[in-house]
C-alpha cells in the first residue's frame, strides 16, 4: 500500500477514506506492568488472587482477568483473611495498607511508579506543613489514594473554575500536585488561575503528568485538525481516555466518541466522512485498536497512516513482593513484557 494524502484517488472521483492512527497509544508502563502483576501472580500462586478495584481502568482488561481467577473487589475488608491481594495501579492510601495488614492480608503493591511519585510529594510537603493544593477529580481512585497520605493538609481542586473557591492558611506556604492522568492543557490552567490567587504557589519538583497521558494528547492534537472524527478507544471510567475525547474536539476534530470495543462503533459516524483518526487510552491493549481498525476497513477505510510524536520506551519492574517470590521459585522475570502488536499495514503520515 502507499501513503497518500486527502484528496481523489487517481483512478476514480471518490475522495480516499484513510485512517490516521495515533502513536503513541494504548498500554504505559505502568499499566503494562500491573496487568502483567495480576497475570503472573495467577500463574505463580494460582487462582483465585484478589485485587482492589479494578487493577486499570479497562473494561475488557477487567473481564479478561476475571476469567483467568482475578477476584476484583471495593474493599480489603472483602479478600479472605491471609489471602493474597493486590493494590492496583492507581495507589493506596496508608489506611488501606493499614487495613490489610489488620487482616493479615499478603499484598502485592500494583501502584505506578509515577504515582508513588505524587505521593511522596505529599507527603514530604505535608511534613513542611504547606497546604496542597491536589489538582484532579474527586471520587476518582488516583486522587483518593493521594489524598489519604495526609488528608489535614491536602484539598482537591477539580477544575479552574472551582480555584475561587480555595482557602488556605497561609498564602506564602502553598504548593500545587495533580493527578497523572489530566489534560495538560486544563490542569495548567488550573494552576494559572492558582498563581493568579496566591502569587507564591510553588511547583512541585517534576511534572506530575505522566508522560504517556501527554504524549497520547500530544498526539491526539497533531492529527485532530485533519479529521472527520475521532474515535478513542477505552473505557468511562479512564480519566486519561476521557481525556482525549475532548482535547481531540479542542484541537479542531469536527466530532469525537468514545467506545469501549470496536462493536459501538455507529455507522453513521462514518457519513461524509473521509479521515478518521483513532487512538486509545493508557490502559488499552492493542488487540481493541487493531479491532477497530478492521471494523474501519470494513466501512472502506482501508488506508491507514500512523501519525507518530514520541517513542516511548520506559519500562518498570514488577512490583517487589511478587519479584521476591518469582525469584525464590527460580524464576527471573522481573520486568513485564511490552505487549506485542500484530503487523499492521501503516504508513508515516
Amino acid at each position: 500500500m502507499t501513503s497518500s494524502s486527502a484528496g481523489t484517488a487517481p483512478d476514480s472521483d471518490a475522495p480516499v477514506k484513510r485512517v490516521l492512527l495515533a502513536a503513541p497509544r494504548g498500554y504505559c508502563a505502568g499499566v503494562d506492568r500491573a496487568v502483567v502483576a495480576v497475570e503472573k501472580a495467577l500463574e505463580h500462586y494460582g487462582a483465585p488472587v484478589y485485587v482492589r478495584k479494578e487493577i486499570v481502568h479497562n473494561k475488557f482488561v477487567v473481564e479478561t482477568l476475571a476469567a483467568r481467577g482475578a477476584v476484583f473487589v471495593d474493599e480489603t475488608d472483602e479478600v479472605p483473611e491471609g489471602a493474597r491481594v493486590v493494590f492496583s495501579a492507581h495507589g493506596v492510601s496508608p489506611a488501606v495498607h493499614s487495613a490489610a495488614a489488620a487482616r493479615s492480608l499478603q499484598t502485592i503493591d500494583a501502584t505506578c511508579p509515577l504515582v508513588t511519585k505524587v505521593h511522596k510529594e505529599a507527603v514530604r510537603f505535608a511534613a513542611d506543613d504547606f497546604d496542597i493544593l491536589l489538582i484532579g477529580h474527586d471520587g476518582h481512585e488516583e486522587v483518593e489514594g493521594t489524598q489519604g497520605e495526609a488528608p489535614e493538609h491536602i484539598q482537591v481542586v477539580n477544575s479552574p473554575e472551582a480555584v475561587e473557591h480555595v482557602e488556605v492558611r497561609d498564602p506564602e506556604r502553598v504548593v500545587w500536585i495533580s493527578q497523572t492522568t489530566l489534560s495538560v492543557d486544563e490542569t495548567m490552567e488550573t494552576v494559572r488561575r492558582l498563581r493568579e490567587k496566591f502569587p507564591h504557589l510553588q511547583d512541585p519538583p517534576s511534572d506530575d503528568i505522566c508522560y504517556a497521558t501527554q504524549n497520547r494528547q500530544v498526539a491526539v492534537k497533531k492529527l485532530a485538525p485533519q479529521c472527520d472524527v475521532v474515535i478513542t478507544v477505552g473505557s468511562a471510567n479512564s480519566s486519561n481516555s476521557v481525556r482525549l475525547v475532548e482535547v481531540a474536539l479542542e484541537a479542531g476534530a469536527r466530532s469525537s466518541y468514545r467506545i469501549d470495543t470496536a462493536t459501538e462503533i455507529d455507522p453513521a459516524w462514518l457519513d461524509g466522512a473521509t479521515t478518521v483518526g483513532v487512538t486509545s487510552g493508557a490502559s488499552v491493549p492493542e488487540i481493541l485498536v487493531q479491532d477497530v481498525l478492521a471494523a474501519l476497513a470494513g466501512h472502506g477505510f482501508g488506508q491507514v497512516e500512523e501519525v507518530r510524536t514520541a517513542t516511548e520506551d520506559l519500562m518498570f519492574s514488577l512490583p517487589r513482593e511478587l519479584r521476591a517470590d518469582l525469584k525464590a521459585a527460580g524464576n527471573p522475570a522481573t520486568t513485564p513484557r511490552r505487549e506485542g502488536r500484530r503487523s499492521l499495514d501503516v504508513q508515516p503520515a
